[in-house]
């Protein structure tokens, strides 16, 4: 009975990684789960996020034909240009959760920045 209550106790105070305790500590083999929210909070791989005025991640290694999506988390606008010349690729100017995509045709190195703070650069490998 007192292995009952400690589990109940700790289910009610640590939420569903209380339950997976709570289990564990009723003599059952305790699951490594991450919380539902955890799951889906990851960026996806061909994604780089703007923020706290830089690129991130700086440099991304792509294959041929992927596409690109850079996602504005800042609360200032930024932009994203390539720094071909002629321009490769150009954004409009993002405000804060604003996208911007652009797909890879060519194997390559590929240097960008943004017009309005050209402190913040990043690179992109085409392999």
């Amino acid at each position: 009975m007192k292995k009952f209550l400690s589990a109940i106790v700790a289910g009610f105070l640590f939420g569903s990684a209380g339950t997976a305790l709570a289990h564990d500590m009723a003599g059952m083999t305790m699951a490594a789960t991450a919380p539902a929210a955890a799951q889906t909070a990851a960026a996806p791989p061909d994604t780089i996020n703007i923020d706290n005025f830089s690129f991130g991640p700086d440099i991304m290694t792509i294959a041929v034909g992927t596409t690109v999506t850079w996602v504005n988390h800042d609360d200032e606008p930024h932009t994203v240009v390539s720094g071909d010349n002629p321009r490769l690729f150009k954004s409009s100017t993002l405000d804060s959760d604003d996208k911007f995509t652009f797909k890879f045709e060519k194997p390559g190195t590929y240097k960008y920045f943004c017009s309005i703070h050209p402190h913040m650069t990043g690179t992109i490998v085409v392999k």
